[in-house]
């Protein structure tokens, strides 16, 4: 089953349990991945509705941060468990160790010395740790190491 049919019965299982924060937060992501469809006038595999997924993350943990500052807790619960219902569509994460022997591989590889060197590094390591890793940690990982 393809992740996009996936979505479609999670959808219908959290109308059922009238879980309304799950619902919530898988119709956003059906609804992104339909604007994306429109604007690509592409139908997104497996692979493109992940990245849509994770931008999603990453928004809401956006958002997260926004409510914590401004102190609404009786919101940061809802968004937390948006979150994690999201989380579950995702590909297990690497810990930091897994992604720190990818790049040291990377770099070895490539026989990257220098900070020049980061865009073939990352140009290669993103592809490969798509949805396993977010690239943020995984340029700071190169940095550490080039750097």
């Amino acid at each position: 089953m393809g992740l996009k049919e996936q979505l479609n019965e999670d959808m219908k299982q959290a109308m059922r349990a009238k879980d309304k924060n799950r619902l919530s937060a898988i119709r956003m992501v059906r609804g992104a991945v339909r604007d994306k469809e429109i604007n690509s006038k592409v139908e997104l595999e497996d692979d493109g509705v992940l990245e849509v997924i994770a931008s999603q993350i990453k928004k809401r943990k956006d958002a997260l941060e926004q409510l914590r500052k401004s102190n609404r807790d009786d919101l940061v619960e809802a968004e937390m468990e948006q979150i994690n219902a999201l989380q579950e569509f995702l590909p297990a994460q690497l810990s930091m160790e897994e992604i720190e022997a990818a790049v040291t591989g990377a770099i070895e590889e490539l026989g990257a010395t220098s900070m020049r060197d980061m865009g073939k590094v990352m140009g290669t390591l993103v592809p490969q740790l798509r949805g396993k890793a977010d690239n943020s940690v995984i340029s700071q990982i190169v940095r550490q190491k080039l750097g």
